[in-house]
């Protein structure tokens, strides 16, 4: 992931809650290791806490432990992971995280969810900005809802100020009445909440240790208490199932999309157009309906992809065209033109003003500049010099049915329609081969490969073979013609 240049915010630590198993979600995979926009649901949640610059940054596991935390330490080297007990709720969550900290740490903790991906950098510093003007002990971010079912609601006194929050199964009718929910994002002061923490219990409808306890009783030793709605209430949204999961991806896409195109990026239909959070597209690039940008692709300035085109860690140079393509690890060179219909297996490199048409599959091969493999070829385990043509229909067997074995064309070749080089074979420069040519060793520099065999034709093998048939009454009638 990217890192974040800010320089850190030593009284600052985010606790980052991913212990829940999302059973909601109906999956074998953990809820926060699903994906939107080429990252999982707790990567985004990282890159935004990251952006804070925080001195520590903790996060609370417990189901599925182990694939949780590599996932995590594979995005932030730097996260520490927090092992939760036996204790449920999101009140020991934090507490245990508390006890990671440094015993010296004074500062403020930011707490979130990993399952809220479009919580946004802004929004969090916001929050922890309102909470050190304020000098709170807690401050808690929230949302307006036309429906809040689901969710515990924020309950202020008659001044307006936060009193306390009421989860949805512990909450009276007046409570639930309530449309202003709390999104599950706090600041508090680190010390107020490790005092608070201790007190609280779990005798509550779900027998668990609530974290918004702490607020009620915050709010009872009269110490400041804060909450900030926002204004875009999807961006504390948390994704619990599928339906959720595609919302949110959705969402996130539409703002990807449109972040692109405020950069300088024509698409022409930002509707069927989806790009991940870690593309990189140039000003003057021009995407196509039906276009799929995956992973770390990249696109230079000029370049037009699509439509109808999934590229997945790939790079497109400047001014390069990619039409009706599926292509995965895979470089074109500025001013090339690949598809359409064609299939760029990894490895795939194509030179500078190259070439790569119409239903042509490629792996692990390099096509130098300027060279071209136009159509209906498959071109593997390959090396192609510059300014070299492969004719239709050219496959290379470059697989033995034990080991893959390298073909290596030269500079300045052409080749006829319907080879086939049986691997390992080296064609040399300005060599040329003719139609239908299976080359099984190598064509020296300059030279002509053929397999010479003579056409044989036999009369009238049709009218003999075939009586009766429209083939044969046609044959007869242009025999009768000739004569």
């Amino acid at each position: 992931m990217r890192q974040n240049k800010r320089m850190t915010d030593a009284q600052l630590a985010v606790i980052v809650l991913a212990a829940g198993q999302g059973t909601r979600m109906k999956s074998s995979r953990p809820k926060i290791l699903h994906e939107i926009a080429g990252r999982p649901l707790i990567g985004h949640v990282l890159g935004t806490v990251h952006a804070l610059a925080p001195a520590h940054i903790l996060a609370v596991v417990r189901h599925e432990r182990d694939a949780v935390s590599a996932m995590i330490t594979g995005f932030s080297p730097d996260v520490v992971i927090v092992d939760q007990d036996d204790v449920p709720g999101t009140g020991r969550a934090v507490e245990v995280a508390l006890d990671a900290l440094p015993a010296d740490f004074a500062g403020d903790v930011v707490i979130v969810s990993g399952d809220v991906p479009l919580l946004d950098a802004d929004t969090l510093a916001e929050l922890l900005a309102a909470h050190r003007a304020d000098r709170a002990a807690a401050t808690l971010l929230s949302a307006i809802l036309d429906d809040a079912t689901g969710y515990g609601r924020v309950v202020r006194d008659v001044n307006g100020s936060l009193d306390r929050i009421a989860e949805q199964k512990d909450a009276s009718a007046d409570e639930l009445a309530i449309t202003e929910i709390n999104s599950g994002t706090y600041v508090f002061g680190v010390a107020a909440l490790r005092e608070q923490l201790a007190l609280v219990g779990t005798d509550n409808a779900q027998n668990e240790k609530y974290l918004t306890d702490v607020v009620g009783l915050l709010r009872a030793t009269g110490a400041t208490m804060g909450a900030l709605a926002v204004t875009e209430p999807w961006r504390v949204a948390g994704v619990n199932d599928r339906v959720q999961l595609g919302e949110a991806g959705i969402r996130l896409n539409q703002l990807i999309v449109a972040a692109h195109q405020r950069a300088g990026v024509t698409i022409q239909d930002p509707a069927t157009t989806w790009i991940d959070s870690d593309v990189v597209i140039a000003p003057d690039v021009e995407i196509l309906p039906g276009t799929q940008l995956k992973g770390a692709t990249k696109i230079d300035t000029g370049a037009r992809v699509g439509p109808d085109t999934t590229l997945v860690d790939c790079e497109i140079g400047e001014n390069a065209t990619v039409t009706r393509t599926d292509g995965t690890l895979a470089v074109i060179g500025a001013g090339a033109s690949v598809g359409p219909f064609a299939y760029l297996r990894p490895n795939t490199i194509l030179g500078v003003k190259g070439k790569i048409g119409t239903f042509v599959e490629t792996k692990n091969s390099t096509i130098g500049d300027g060279s071209k493999v136009p159509h209906l070829s498959y071109i593997g385990d390959t090396t192609v010099g510059v300014e070299s043509n492969v004719g239709a229909g050219t496959i290379t067997a470059n697989y033995d049915g034990v080991n893959k074995h390298k073909t290596v064309v030269g500079s300045h070749v052409r080749t006829g329609s319907h080879n086939v080089f049986v691997a390992p074979v080296t064609i040399g420069d300005g060599a040329y081969s003719g139609a239908g040519t299976v080359v099984r060793k190598d064509i020296p520099a300059g030279a002509l490969g053929l397999n010479v065999a003579p056409q044989r034709n036999i009369e009238g093998w049709v009218e003999a073979n075939r009586a009766g048939t429209a083939a044969a009454t046609a044959a007869a009638a242009a025999s009768e013609r000739d004569e």
